[in-house]
């Protein structure tokens, strides 16, 4: 059972973040802010949730959220500032467009930049934790999605339908043999070293 607030006085907005260990596409971020009654059974940590309850999550979280936005950082960023520091400029970029400021942020992870000057908690697993990290999960995931399946209509080849950008062995292999793509992180090892250098000649 998922607990629905920290501190039930304050406007709390729940943070997550998907796509930080993937080799392309942007790296997404969510935040949401729940009313304190809010209950959902469906609503979980979207990696115990397949593709479908994941989407049907997100069309309740849509609808009863008090407020939810979504924001990305894209490769070119994510090569200049590193993936750590663009997930957390991912989840500033959602912070900012809610449309209620939230009294404190919930965190899921174990390091955040402070946001303005906004109160934050980091909570390991806070998305197996919090229903409000919860459902930035599922946002931040099913949006993330949602940008690589329309890639994936580009680049068919590196088979984003179905890895989403992931090191996969198939993705691997079709960098191999194509090349990097717009999208690719080239701060990230796409391939082995030695490989990897001759990608970017």
């Amino acid at each position: 059972m998922l607990t629905p607030y920290l501190d039930e006085k304050m406007a709390e907005a729940g943070c997550d973040e998907a796509g930080r260990g993937c080799l392309a596409g942007p790296v997404f971020a969510a935040a949401v802010i729940l009313p304190k009654d809010f209950r959902d059974e469906l609503l979980n940590d979207s990696k115990q949730l397949n593709e479908r309850q994941r989407y049907q999550a997100r069309a309740v979280i849509e609808r009863e959220a008090l407020a939810w936005a979504v924001a990305q950082v894209g490769p070119e960023e994510i090569d200049r500032i590193n993936i750590l520091n663009a997930s957390f400029l991912a989840m500033h970029r959602a912070i900012e467009q809610l449309s209620i400021e939230p009294e404190s942020l919930l965190i899921d992870g174990n390091r955040f930049r402070a946001y303005r000057n906004i109160p934050h908690f980091c909570i390991v697993k806070g998305d197996g934790k919090f229903l409000s990290i919860a459902a930035a999960s599922i946002l931040a995931k099913t949006y993330r999605d949602d940008y690589m399946m329309q890639l994936h209509e580009v680049y068919p080849y590196y088979h984003w339908r179905d890895n989403k950008g992931y090191p996969t062995a198939e993705h691997r292999e079709a960098i191999k043999e194509h090349g990097p793509s717009p999208h690719h992180r080239k701060s990230f090892r796409l391939l082995p070293e030695g490989v990897q250098g001759r990608l970017f000649e």
